[in-house]
């Protein structure tokens, strides 16, 4: 049997996340969003540590720096998306948030035509503070989702190094036990006793799968195949994606200012992908 061409799985991958995020918010009123992303991070590491079974021993400070700001990352990144994600719509969400890999790809460019995609995408977040008030933005959400946004362009960088100092998936398993216990607090917090309720537990389980281990498994498979050039176009979709989930699972309404905000969004994210050129991607830790 043929496996799926790539882009299926990558369209595939981008539906379980966006998906899997409209479900946890779902689930906000039982566990609130820090019992929800130190479930979908415990689970998710917990599954991931007993596939990949990770060792530190023979690891230099260096790679093992990376790997903890690694997962640093990744707990703030989930924590502040959730949290912004109980204030926001979850295509809005996602919109802003995408200002952080767009912040990446045009990095220390010099060109005009740069200046256009980030003008472009600049105006539609804009458009979203202006217009949001009528459709359940709030100022602190998009505070919130910005520092997603920033996370999400150091998540980027991190990586890369993460990725070629560790086998496999050792680096990220190792990364999910750190941001579990960057959320744990949280976690305790809000949810309480709901953590350990069943209904809570298996919904926490579903979360991890959609939005951590299946999605990963997915793309890994897809960028063995894709060129960077597509898998970057392919994943401007989110934005869109992310509004279809809010409609179909959180019943979010979506008016004529918030498609036009996305489209300008998904077009800029898309522009900067097809005019793009190789940038050295800098390293954060050495």
């Amino acid at each position: 049997m043929r496996a799926p061409p790539p882009q299926v799985l990558l369209l595939g991958s981008i539906g379980s996340v966006q998906f899997g995020a409209a479900f946890a918010a779902r689930l906000f009123d039982r566990a609130g969003p820090g019992g929800l992303v130190f479930l979908r991070l415990a689970l998710s590491a917990l599954i991931l540590l007993a596939l990949a079974r990770p060792s530190l021993r023979g690891r230099s400070a260096s790679d093992v720096r990376a790997a903890v700001a690694f997962g640093l990352v990744l707990g703030a990144m989930n924590w502040s998306f959730y949290e912004a994600l109980d204030r926001l719509p979850l295509g809005v969400a996602v919109t802003i948030e995408f200002l952080g890999p767009l912040a990446v790809a045009v990095a220390g460019s010099r060109r005009a035509l740069d200046l256009v995609w980030v003008a472009l995408a600049g105006g539609g977040v804009a458009l979203l503070a202006l217009r949001g008030s009528h459709h359940g933005i709030t100022a602190f959400g998009v505070v919130l989702v910005l520092i997603a946004a920033t996370c999400w362009a150091l998540y980027i960088l991190l990586s890369k190094h993460v990725g070629s100092a560790f086998p496999g998936l050792d680096g990220l398993a190792v990364a999910l036990v750190v941001g579990a216990l960057l959320t744990l607090p949280a976690g305790v917090v809000q949810g309480g006793s709901a953590l350990g309720e069943p209904a809570v537990l298996a919904g926490g389980l579903a979360v991890a799968l959609l939005s951590s281990l299946i999605p990963y498994s997915l793309e890994i498979v897809a960028l063995r195949r894709l060129p960077p050039s597509v898998f970057g176009l392919l994943m401007s979709l989110e934005p869109a994606v992310a509004a279809l989930a809010g409609v179909l699972v959180l019943s979010q309404a979506l008016s004529a200012a918030l498609a036009l905000s996305m489209a300008m969004v998904i077009i800029a994210s898309v522009g900067t992908t097809l005019t793009s050129r190789p940038q050295p991607v800098p390293q954060l830790l050495d």
